[in-house]
């Protein structure tokens, strides 16, 4: 799977539980390798998102004349304890890697449901990832890739645009304003120095009040001018509904219709259902850390047969779990 190749550290087991290296170790000196069914689950309900990551892992370690690796699809809908991902396989060519096909699943299906939420929330309204700040940079895209998968329309991250196969979004930071010393300013020389195809969204809090900003910056822009963003820190109460229906007023009563609104900080599924049930005419959402800080969702790896015999630990059902949603992708 291209762009998901895992890495060396994966591959030798560094990443794993030290159990599963003793495991394989132990089980390669007694010449023991039966052909194994391994079933990995989740513990909740939520989006799935991963499975092209383990798939590019299990493709890279399986014999492929000896293996079947059955799955649910990326972003499918999964219930509580429904098997996701299910291996036939020699054991010791797949077993030191439990722990990292179920790390994969876990984080990525956490931020895809969280993603999800935040849509569901949104409706029609397009929702951005924007929490690549908020985690390690090594897992930046896989979190941004998991945001889209769950159904945001994009994310900031160059990284998991690409994996997603689309294009960052962004608007300006607020050390580009700072710098300059001036919205407008910053504005025009955004424009001035992007691409055409970039749209043009002035980040409208820094210095002044946002409906007075807004109106500055369309004034100079014009036709130009896609979005303001409004990003209000909490020590001035965030962004309220009734500040965005003050800037869409005050844009509209200039002639400025054309000009939408991009809401940021602070938000969540919760909160981004407030603003559609008030009225406010948002017409996108910036979401960060709700995604990125979210919860995992725990998955289960479970051997269920061995050389054909089911197989199971106590409280377990030995034997292979009917799945007819499973395909077979290996």
């Amino acid at each position: 799977m291209a762009g998901f190749e895992p890495s060396e550290e994966v591959l030798n087991g560094k990443t794993a539980d030290v159990y599963f290296k003793r495991t394989v170790e132990i089980l390669k000196a007694e010449g023991i390798n039966p052909v194994a069914v391994m079933e990995v689950f989740p513990n909740r309900p939520g989006i799935l998102c991963g499975i092209k990551e383990a798939l590019a892992l299990l493709e890279k370690v399986l014999p492929r004349d000896k293996s079947e690796v059955w799955a649910l699809s990326e972003g499918d809908s999964m219930a509580s304890k429904e098997v996701a991902l299910r291996i036939k396989a020699p054991y010791q060519s797949y077993g030191l890697y439990e722990t990292a096909m179920c790390g994969m699943l876990a984080q990525s299906s956490g931020w895809a449901t969280a993603a999800r939420e935040c849509v569901d929330a949104a409706g029609k309204i397009p929702v951005t990832s924007f929490g690549a700040r908020h985690v390690h940079p090594s897992v930046a895209g896989i979190m941004d890739y998991a945001a889209i998968t769950g159904g945001c329309n994009n994310c900031s991250s160059i990284a998991g645009a690409e994996l997603a196969g689309t294009e960052p979004a962004g608007t300006m930071p607020h050390s580009l304003i700072l710098i300059m010393g001036d919205t407008v300013m910053a504005t025009l020389a955004f424009d001035r120095n992007m691409p055409p195809s970039i749209p043009r969204v002035s980040l409208v809090d820094t210095f002044k009040d946002e409906a007075e900003e807004s109106l500055r910056v369309a004034q100079a822009m014009g036709q130009q001018l896609a979005s303001v963003r409004l990003d209000t820190p909490s020590e001035r109460g965030r962004v309220t509904a009734a500040l965005v229906k003050e800037v869409r007023a005050r844009l509209d009563q200039a002639g400025f219709g054309h000009v939408k609104i991009f809401v940021s900080g602070g938000l969540d599924a919760e909160r981004i259902r407030w603003f559609v049930d008030s009225g406010a005419q948002v017409d996108s959402f910036g979401v960060g850390s709700y995604i990125s800080g979210a919860r995992p969702i725990d998955f289960t790896a479970d051997i269920h047969e061995i050389n054909g015999s089911p197989i199971a630990k106590r409280g377990r059902i030995p034997g292979i779990t009917n799945n007819p949603r499973l395909q077979r992708i290996i």
